[in-house]
C-alpha cells in the first residue's frame, strides 16, 4: 500500500497509532485502542523501530492516558459540550472513550489525512461513541472559520486537545496557536497538551533520535523549561502540570527518574492541563 498524496507528517500519525497498538496489546495496558493497528499502516511499525529508544513508547502511552483523562474528568456542570482535537491524526478517542451526553468531537487535520482515515474507519465498520465531525484544513492558514462552519460555537466552553503538535512548531507559531485557541474560547474553556522541555532538544541523549526526525522532514523545534510562564503569556493558566513518572502521569511505567524541578538542563516532557485565563 502506498500513500503518495500524504505528507511526511501523516506518517507521524501512523507512528503514533502503532505505538497505541503496542500499548493496547500489553497485559497491563493503560488504555485499549482496538482500531490502532489498522490505522498504523503502512509505516507505523517501521517508524517505531526507526525511532526506538529514549523512552518514546512509554511516553506516548503515558501522554495518551493523560489526555484521555482530560476527557474523563469532564462533568455536566462544566458546561463543556464541544471537544476539538487539533491535528487529530489517527486518533480514535471519539470511538474508544466513554463520552458525556451531548458532546460533539471535532477532528481537525489536513484533508488527505482526514480522507484516508475515514476510508479506513469505514472499512472497519467503526462507529463513534459520540457525535463526531471532521474538519479538513491547512493548519498553517486561518482554519477557525472552517471549524465554525462545521458547527463549532466559540461562545460555548471548549476542551481543546493538542497532542504532539507544539513539537513541530517554532516558538512564535506555538504562541500563536495558544492565542488563537484562547481567542476562540468562551469562559470555562480548557486546554490539554504536551510540550517539550528545552533541554531535550539539546541533550546528547536525544541527538540520534532528533537527527533522524530532521532527516525524515519532521524535526522537533520548540521546547520550553517554563511552561507555566509560556502558557500564561498566551492566555492560559496551568492548573495541572506533570512529567512522566509522576503520580497521574504513568508512575512506575516511566523507566527514568523524575528530575528535580530546579535541575537546569534536565530532559523533560511536560503534560499540561490549563484553563482559559479570562481574568481582566
Amino acid at each position: 500500500m502506498t500513500e503518495p498524496t500524504m505528507p511526511a507528517v501523516s506518517f507521524t500519525a501512523q507512528w503514533m497509532a502503532a505505538a497505541r497498538a503496542v500499548e493496547s496489546e500489553r497485559p497491563d495496558a493503560m488504555f485499549v485502542d482496538p482500531l490502532a493497528r489498522d490505522l498504523a499502516a503502512p509505516r507505523g511499525f517501521e517508524l517505531i523501530d526507526r525511532y526506538a529508544g529514549g523512552g518514546l513508547l512509554p511516553f506516548i502511552s503515558i501522554r495518551t492516558k493523560f489526555l484521555d483523562d482530560s476527557v474523563h474528568e469532564l462533568r455536566p456542570e462544566d458546561g463543556i459540550e464541544q471537544v476539538v482535537l487539533i491535528a487529530a491524526g489517527m486518533d480514535t478517542r471519539a470511538f474508544r472513550l466513554d463520552w458525556p451526553d451531548g458532546v460533539v468531537v471535532y477532528e481537525v487535520d489536513h484533508g488527505a489525512l482526514v480522507e484516508e482515515k475515514q476510508r479506513r474507519l469505514d472499512g472497519l465498520g467503526a462507529e463513534p461513541r459520540t457525535e463526531r465531525r471532521t474538519v479538513s484544513v491547512d493548519l498553517t492558514t486561518d482554519w477557525l472559520p472552517d471549524l465554525v462552519t462545521a458547527g463549532f460555537d466559540p461562545t460555548r466552553p471548549t476542551l481543546w486537545i493538542a497532542e504532539a503538535l507544539t513539537f513541530f512548531l517554532t516558538e512564535e507559531q506555538a504562541a500563536g496557536l495558544l492565542t488563537t485557541l484562547g481567542g476562540a474560547s468562551a469562559p470555562g474553556s480548557r486546554l490539554a497538551l504536551d510540550i517539550l522541555g528545552r533541554g531535550l532538544l539539546h541533550s546528547p541523549f536525544s541527538k540520534r533520535f532528533l537527527d533522524t526526525l530532521r532527516a525524515d522532514g519532521t524535526p522537533w523545534i520548540f521546547g520550553t523549561d517554563e511552561p507555566e510562564e509560556f502558557l500564561a503569556a498566551n492566555g492560559w493558566r496551568v492548573r495541572d502540570l506533570k512529567e512522566p513518572g509522576q503520580p497521574g502521569a504513568g508512575g512506575s511505567r516511566w523507566p527514568y527518574e523524575v528530575q528535580p524541578r530546579d535541575r537546569r538542563g534536565a530532559v523533560r516532557l511536560w503534560l499540561i492541563r490549563a484553563e482559559l485565563d479570562d481574568r481582566p
